[in-house]
């Protein structure tokens, strides 16, 4: 008989890449999960390590035998979820991870919803970036995750993972008063290639979005000031140091002579942003309510929704 825990070890090196991660991610030393590996590997009679130079990988058979704990673990989680379901009305723990923005602006007033509307449901929340949010997804840390798309999320057909587009947030303009462009009613990003920009800092996302619309745009931005926070960037541009891109679901600060102006033209810049749970999570009675609270939010929410045609 395979001891399950010794799978799960096992399935762990294969998404954090290193036995030392693995064991870190379900709180053991890294001796006792190499342990599990070895004693998994003797009742398979096959190797599941492979050394490569000081580190290891998974061997041939362990990828096949992942492949099969994956599909076992979805399909519990399914069996989970029609069980739940036979209970009626939403109840228990349901733990959600999401950005700062989406915290302040969805899951939390969702909380307050979610309380009223299911009163045996209790919701926690917890701040994670993408990257951090699945592997909480995949350590069962975390039951709904809202993520941004990036190239750096698991592939669509990763089969750990079901995710939902809930909504895309277009980028506004954002200028200081008196600005030239600040009394339209929308501009064009070719009409600012002269202007100096406030962006993201290297290997933000922020950054990325911007370079790649104002390249479509054809011109590459003048940049006069980089951060990390939205605060930040939005204070630069109130300092009049340039013009920035910032995401219409972003809350900028009250006190600051600032104007947003919608981006019009085939280049309007959008984040996608998706509700992320383990496969077979989704169908969780917890799950399907909160969706539906928070799908009613983002269609209440002024600007975001449906990712216009033809737009990226």
């Amino acid at each position: 008989m395979i001891d399950l825990r010794r799978l799960h070890v096992l399935r762990a090196i294969a998404h954090h890449g290193t036995v030392s991660g693995a064991a870190k991610a379900l709180h053991m030393s890294t001796s006792a999960a190499s342990q599990q590996i070895r004693l998994l590997a003797k009742d398979l009679g096959v190797p599941l390590l492979e050394p490569v130079g000081r580190g290891v990988r998974l061997s041939s058979a362990a990828q096949v035998l992942i492949a099969h704990i994956d599909a076992i673990e979805a399909m519990w989680r399914l069996a989970e979820a029609e069980l739940q379901a036979t209970e009626g009305e939403p109840s228990g723990m349901l733990r959600l991870c999401g950005f700062p923005t989406a915290i302040a602006t969805l899951l939390a007033p969702l909380v307050d919803t979610a309380r009223d509307r299911h009163p045996a449901l209790e919701l926690r929340l917890r701040e994670a970036e993408a990257s951090e949010s699945f592997d909480l997804l995949f350590a069962g840390e975390a039951d709904l995750a809202l993520v941004e798309a990036t190239p750096d999320n698991p592939p669509p057909e990763d089969i750990r993972f079901d995710a939902q587009t809930v909504f895309n947030d277009p980028f506004d303009l954002v200028v200081p008063g008196g600005h030239w462009c600040a009394d339209g009613e929308a501009v064009d990003l070719r009409e600012l290639e002269r202007e100096p920009w406030i962006i993201g800092v290297p290997g933000s996302m922020h950054r990325r979005h911007v370079l790649t619309a104002c390249s479509n745009a054809g011109f590459r931005p003048t940049v006069h000031g980089e951060a990390r926070e939205w605060n930040v960037i939005a204070v630069m541009v109130a300092h009049k140091m340039g013009v920035a891109l910032i995401p219409r679901l972003v809350d900028l600060p009250h006190h600051l002579d600032l104007v947003r102006v919608p981006v019009s033209g085939p280049f309007t810049p959008f984040r996608h942003f998706r509700a992320v749970t383990l496969r077979g999570g989704a169908r969780r009675p917890s799950v399907a309510a909160v969706m539906e609270i928070l799908n009613e939010q983002v269609r209440a929410a002024e600007g975001i929704g449906p990712l216009p045609e033809n737009q990226s």
